[in-house]
């Protein structure tokens, strides 16, 4: 009984490690449907390495999961994404890393703050950001970079001296 429970764990386990280590497919090995979607870069697919390889077929497997209406939506945001200046998508690509490179509890935390964001009227979020663009740009670098190690208490003081820059203009 114990070792058909240790062997069906040690097969579960390596299934799942194999499954999380997905090798991305050569040109010949895909599916019409996705070579389709992925045909742009055909010509230099031999060139790319493992790892956008299997970035660019993870993305046309979501794109073939997609609703129309998401579809949509990921045409215009990536539209919006081309139009950006390459120094703003650089910088976004970066904080993008480094966000990545955070704990999963950062991480979780980040996106619960930006879903409260979102949440807001449109013209209280408007209100924040007009509130952080009027800190000159080397203040809000130096909060960014040093938020994290911030206490409650300063992060307080900080959001009141956002608060009270707010109410002076």
């Amino acid at each position: 009984m114990k070792n058909k429970f240790l062997l069906t764990t040690v097969v579960s386990v390596s299934l799942l490690m194999a499954t999380g280590l997905a090798q991305a497919r050569e040109w010949e090995e895909m599916t019409p449907k996705e070579q389709q979607l992925l045909k742009p870069f055909a010509d230099k697919w031999s060139t790319l390495s493992p790892e956008q390889k299997e970035t660019l077929q993870r993305g046309a497997a979501r794109w073939q999961q997609m609703t129309p209406e998401e579809r949509q939506d990921a045409k215009k945001r990536f539209k919006q994404w081309r139009e950006l200046p390459q120094e703003q998508r650089e910088q976004i690509k970066q904080r993008f890393k480094e966000f990545r490179q955070l704990p999963p509890g950062e991480q979780e935390k980040i996106r619960e703050r930006f879903r409260w964001f979102k949440q807001l009227p449109p013209e209280k979020r408007q209100e924040l950001r007009k509130q952080w663009q009027s800190i000159p740009p080397e203040e809000r670098k130096n909060i960014r970079q040093n938020w994290k190690g911030m206490s409650q208490e300063e992060r307080r003081a900080v959001r009141q001296k956002l608060r009270s820059r707010q109410g002076q203009e």
